[in-house]
């Protein structure tokens, strides 16, 4: 918009230029060369009376006239010869500017050039006595010098142009830069906003439009602030609230179990106590999520190398029970920084490592590597299990759904759409894709953070 403003200012004062300065550099050019051969034919004309009188005093008077202004202005005084003055000056050709001068008495100017003039300017005027052309004389004078006074003329107001343009060039950016300084504070507020900083407020500046524009702004951030405020106490009672009865109720589950002596009944313990596990997970999940849609913290840079070590570190006791092997690929440096809010990277490699894990059979192996490239930075799982169907991948992400696997009988089917709900809300994408050798690998784009 800056540049817009800019080129428009420009525009602008480029017309007025045009407008009031061309007119007058032409006016200077008509005036130089009407006052230019007035000059000449006033001395032509001076010349032309000399001759026409015809005494030996005019003749003289003609010739030193003539010498005296050839000197000066380096130009040709041309002159006919006559019986009544035989001036010792050249001669003009014989054309048919000199012919009408001689027999109709009229004067010429010839310029040379229909545009502006050409190299000379030739004037002819006649010499008469008692009416009666006696004779001619003729001025050929030297363009030259015009032409240069006509490149100081058009020069001076190019060079004016070009400095009044430079100028406007600087007073329209700081114009611009001062109108859009309220729109870049707008769109400042926007980016923290999207970022999830919900404290993010636009000063109340520049014209009325953009005021009442950052008024309305900061009352809809002001009303979503404290509907997130809401979201997120209602997320903490949640968790509180059913967390605490579903615990007591696995207590006690356990403790009936460590009672009762009758198989059916201890069978029907552990059925119960295996759904209050999977209620917690749901809850859990549903938590979780609920979390990631408030988008309540903004994304900072992280080191993934570090995140993923950490949480392998934690996964693979696990891992070893099942002689499970997981191996790290790719770059294992602290440089390697991605864009991620704290805590969301930390729970999409749990889900993804723990569905990797269950799916995976004893002493396989369990793949995470890690890539940059370009602006993303890919966090790749590849699991050993029998993998999805093309119909099973596009499902993967809806919320409750859960496969034919080992993780459809056991999980609560919010794992995956926890991931894809972390990772979007980071700016970044997940897909499913067949690994090389079977199984499934979960390809993770993120953004890359400048180092």
């Amino acid at each position: 918009m800056n540049r817009q403003l800019i080129r428009s200012y420009i525009l602008l004062v480029a017309v007025a230029i045009l407008l009031f300065t061309v007119p007058v550099a032409f006016t200077l050019t008509k005036q130089l060369r009407d006052d230019t051969e007035l000059s000449v034919q006033r001395e032509a004309t001076t010349m032309a009376l000399l001759l026409g009188d015809g005494d030996e005093a005019s003749c003289r008077a003609l010739t030193k006239m003539a010498e005296a202004y050839a000197d000066e202005t380096k130009d040709e005084v041309q002159v006919t010869a006559t019986d009544r003055c035989a001036a010792d000056l050249p001669r003009p050709r014989q054309d048919a500017a000199l012919t009408k001068a001689r027999e109709e008495g009229h004067s010429t100017t010839d310029w040379g050039s229909d545009f502006i003039w050409g190299r000379e300017l030739v004037i002819t005027v006649p010499a008469k006595n008692d009416g009666q052309a006696v004779g001619a004389v003729r001025i050929v004078y030297s363009t030259s010098g015009l032409t240069r006074r006509l490149w100081t003329i058009w020069g001076f107001r190019a060079g004016l142009a070009v400095a009044v343009l430079g100028v406007a060039a600087l007073i329209g950016a700081v114009v611009a830069r001062r109108l859009t300084r309220p729109l870049r504070e707008l769109n400042a507020m926007a980016s923290k906003f999207s970022d999830g900083d919900l404290t993010a407020r636009s000063p109340v500046t520049g014209p009325p439009e953009t005021q009442t524009l950052a008024r309305t702004l900061n009352q809809g951030a002001e009303r979503l602030d404290t509907l997130v405020a809401s979201q997120r106490i209602f997320v903490a009672d949640a968790s509180h609230q059913l967390r605490t009865p579903l615990t007591a109720l696995r207590l006690s589950l356990d403790n009936i179990a460590d009672g009762v002596d009758d198989e059916f009944v201890r069978e029907d313990v552990e059925q119960a106590t295996a759904e209050v596990v999977r209620m917690s997970r749901l809850v859990n999940g549903l938590l979780v999520l609920a979390r990631a849609e408030a988008k309540v913290t903004a994304a900072e840079p992280l080191s993934l190398p570090d995140l993923v070590n950490e949480r392998l570190a934690v996964w693979r006791p696990a891992a070893d029970e099942r002689g499970v092997t997981v191996a790290l690929r790719g770059s294992i440096d602290g440089r390697l920084l991605v864009l991620t809010s704290p805590g969301h990277l930390d729970q999409v490699l749990d889900n993804v490592l723990s569905n990797a894990l269950e799916v995976s059979p004893d002493g396989g192996t369990i793949t995470v590597r890690m890539e940059s490239q370009g602006e993303e930075v890919v966090l790749s799982v590849l699991d050993g299990g029998p993998g999805m169907s093309d119909p099973e991948k596009s499902r993967a992400f809806d919320r409750f759904w859960r496969g034919q696997g080992l993780t459809g009988r056991s999980g609560s089917g919010l794992g995956l759409a926890v991931v894809k709900q972390l990772v979007t809300d980071d700016g970044g994408t997940v897909t499913l894709r067949d690994a090389p050798g079977g199984g499934l690998c979960v390809e993770i784009r993120l953004r890359a953070a400048n180092r």
